[in-house]
């Protein structure tokens, strides 16, 4: 087992340092003043760990192919990974057969969106209605109000269209993008430890997330921004990489081979447009159009950005690293970001722009033309001041939402999975819809969305650790993960006595499982170390992963809606708040 959670230099942002070995510190008594050969691209861009082929030769695969098995490992491993992600969110798909939690909005929502361009006033008792008439139901006529920008539902929409107005329809692009989110999680994780190891595991703990499983198998809008959130972090990693890639190619070469710093390069040199900004910037914009949370995520990301362009040109020896960055980066930075996504905002708004202005369109689309006459702002498009209207009440609707909910939960509670959200509950009798005809009395389905709780468990020491690694070890990957949790997280402190639930979590789970990643990394210790310590530590790692996966097992009846009998469902009751 090889990791590099602990072995990659945490000191790459900053300035190189004297490293001759202890003999030639000796001799610095006697006048000897040999150069330091420190290599600055080595630090700039940390080699990936060439995995082993020995595992797979002890297991009987011939040379030849263990060679290409190790060499592929970079995809295979996260392929591989995914395809199990993908079978268990795909498995049986649509059950429960019903309208669960909040799809009693979002999946009609969404088939409005993609036959009218704006959500619709639905009767209260159509849910049934849809389930029996395989959705072959008439559309309604009037507009609806709702709460949240139309990109994820357009999401979920394109799963209707393709597959049906009907539980398997209306959930298929959210299991689709979970499992591709496990893929992605995997990638950026072996891309940060520069380990395949680490970020597969990461991927595998995402995998067997409770949170992550009932979310990607249920019509809610939180996955849909979980999905774009993680691409605009994986967007802008491999922008980092790429932008330290040119750098390093731009310093000169010593004597010896070796990358050298260069203070007029490294203050001076045009890094380019950028693409991976760009396309970070659209996804951010995405994720706005589903959620306006996901606008914490394009602050929080903007200057983590640009504070990794500041620790490159440090690296690479630049005098004055700020100045540099607002000469040559942060404007591009800016522009790649900010007005990308707001234009894709606004562009996410075009069914309801283009819908009529007569009282026929969408929800306040004729606010300009009838109340909102007059004034100093009659100069902007009617569309344009009708959809700021609507974004205000939207906005006082959301600030102001206190009424009480039976789970509604703390953000103080989220972290140690204290006030899980039940979508789906019913009592079957003995005999009936997978409860056991023997079972003495009713039975208990039920779709709980929980977090697997060893991992959550966890993925408290984990998020200690990152932070001590951030600020005592200066670690950017632990800074990164730390901005994934923070931007997710911590806003909602703000709104406590606001209407708010746990499932709000799955935006920033992807990065609790690369902290417990790197977390399990440090058990495992650094190469070199000990056989003991590192026998040691990886028999506690795999301890603690077999643990995680048998937590999930234990608690699959829970997560899929899976009859069982009452004291069964009892005893996984760990917590009084769960029930």
């Amino acid at each position: 087992m090889t990791s590099t959670a602990s072995s990659t230099d945490t000191r790459q942002d900053q300035a190189p340092q004297d490293r001759r070995p202890s003999w030639q510190q000796r001799l610095r008594r006697f006048g000897y003043t040999a150069e330091a050969r420190s290599d600055v691209r080595e630090r700039l861009v940390p080699p990936f760990v060439e995995p082993s082929p020995r595992m797979w030769q002890v297991l009987g695969v011939p040379r030849t192919l263990a060679e290409r098995i190790a060499r592929w490992s970079g995809w295979l491993g996260p392929l591989l990974v995914t395809l199990v992600a993908g079978l268990m969110r795909f498995w049986n798909l649509g059950s429960p057969k019903k309208v669960i939690f909040d799809e009693t909005y979002y999946a009609k929502d969404a088939w409005a969106l993609v036959h009218r361009g704006f959500e619709l006033s639905w009767d209260k008792n159509v849910d049934s209605l849809i389930l029996n008439s395989n959705g072959n139901v008439p559309l309604p006529t009037s507009a609806a109000y709702v709460v949240h920008p139309p990109v994820g539902k357009y999401v979920i929409g394109l799963g209707e269209l393709m597959f049906g107005f009907d539980p398997f329809g209306w959930r298929f692009m959210t299991a689709l993008l979970g499992t591709l989110s496990v893929l992605i999680v995997c990638r950026v994780g072996r891309r940060i430890f520069r380990s395949t190891f680490l970020g597969c595991l990461a991927g595998a703990l995402m995998t067997v997330d409770g949170l992550a499983f009932v979310m990607a198998r249920t019509a809610l809008l939180d996955g849909v921004l979980m999905f774009f959130v993680l691409a605009a972090f994986a967007c802008l990693v491999i922008d980092r990489d790429r932008a330290r890639e040119k750098l390093a190619a731009a310093l000169p070469v010593d004597s010896h081979g070796l990358v050298r710093p260069d203070a007029h390069i490294a203050d001076t040199l045009f890094l380019g447009l950028r693409p991976y900004r760009w396309l970070a910037g659209l996804l951010l914009g995405l994720a706005i159009g589903t959620k306006w949370n996901g606008a914490f995520f394009l602050v929080a990301f903007g200057i983590m950005t640009v504070l990794w362009d500041v620790g490159s040109r440090k690296v690479a020896g630049a005098r004055q690293p700020y100045l540099a960055v607002l000469k040559y980066d942060f404007g591009i930075a800016f522009f790649a970001m900010a007005p990308v996504a707001v234009v894709t905002y606004l562009t996410s708004w075009i069914g309801w722009i283009l819908s009529p202005a007569d009282g026929t369109g969408g929800y306040y689309r004729n606010w300009a033309a009838n109340d909102g006459q007059g004034g100093s702002w009659t100069f902007l498009p009617d569309w344009w001041r009708s959809l700021v209207h609507y974004e205000h009440e939207v906005y006082k609707f959301n600030v102001g939402l206190s009424s009480p909910h039976t789970y509604m939960s703390n953000p103080w509670s989220w972290i140690v999975d204290g006030r899980p959200v039940s979508y789906f509950y019913e009592s079957p009798a003995p005999g009936t819809d997978g409860c056991p005809a023997d079972a003495g009395e009713k039975c208990a389905r039920e779709v709980l969305a929980i977090g697997t709780p060893l991992l959550w468990w966890a993925a408290c020491f984990a998020i200690l650790y990152v932070l001590w690694r951030w600020f005592f070890r200066r670690d950017w990957r632990a800074g990164a993960i730390a901005c994934g949790i923070a931007a997710g997280y911590l806003p909602w402190f703000h709104y406590q006595e606001r209407t708010i639930f746990f499932f709000y979590t799955i935006v920033f789970l992807p990065f609790l499982c690369l902290a417990v990643a790197m977390l399990i990394g440090a058990l495992v210790g650094p190469p070199g170390s000990k056989d003991s310590r590192r026998v040691a530590g990886a028999t506690a790692a795999g301890v603690l992963v077999l643990l995680i996966t048998w937590n999930f097992i234990y608690f699959w009846p829970l997560y899929t809606g899976t009859s069982i009998p009452i004291d069964d469902w009892r005893s996984r009751m760990w917590l009084d708040t769960w029930v």
